[in-house]
């Protein structure tokens, strides 16, 4: 078995960053969703002050999986968290250990960071990643529903319209 390494991404792994995205937004069945483009990766994740972070997963040197995430904060907790944006790991490599090592790798920058937690969602239907989270330990946070303001209702709402 090729040797597992987890690291930071750099500029070169745009392109890879942006196939991950697409492969996900497949899985997830909303590939027309991606609007996102090797552009606006570069201006969000290697600008001066990138305010979203990612990692790469690879067997062998092998980009297989990737992470992106950003910090939260927690009024109650008084402490940063972070919240996971995405975790892909391409379906050749699931049982490989990445998407375990992608985890690990961001829990060790929220306890170097004195984040308070590690937040993420996830599809009702994907049950292979519900077990895969509550295996490591994770629990849903019951009693909450995530809330979207997007695209026109979003535009109209901040232009007063709504």
């Amino acid at each position: 078995m090729p040797k597992l390494s987890i690291r930071a991404v750099q500029p070169a792994d745009t392109e890879q960053i942006l196939h991950f995205i697409v492969e996900l937004a497949i899985y997830e069945k909303a590939e027309d969703e991606v609007v996102t483009n090797t552009n606006h990766i570069n201006d969000t994740l290697f600008c001066d002050n990138p305010q979203v972070h990612g990692l790469i997963a690879e067997l062998g040197g092998k980009p297989v999986g990737f992470a992106i995430y950003f910090f939260s904060y927690s009024t109650w907790l008084g402490k940063h968290g972070i919240y996971l944006e995405d975790l892909y790991v391409s379906p050749e490599f699931r049982g490989s250990g990445a998407g375990k090592g992608l985890l690990q790798e961001l829990a060790k920058i929220a306890v170097a960071n004195n984040c308070g937690r590690v937040e993420w969602s996830v599809l009702d239907w994907n049950e292979p990643s519900i077990q895969f989270y509550e295996a490591m330990g994770a629990k849903p946070k019951g009693g909450w529903t995530v809330y979207r303001l997007d695209g026109a209702a979003l535009k109209d709402f901040a232009e007063n319209r709504i």
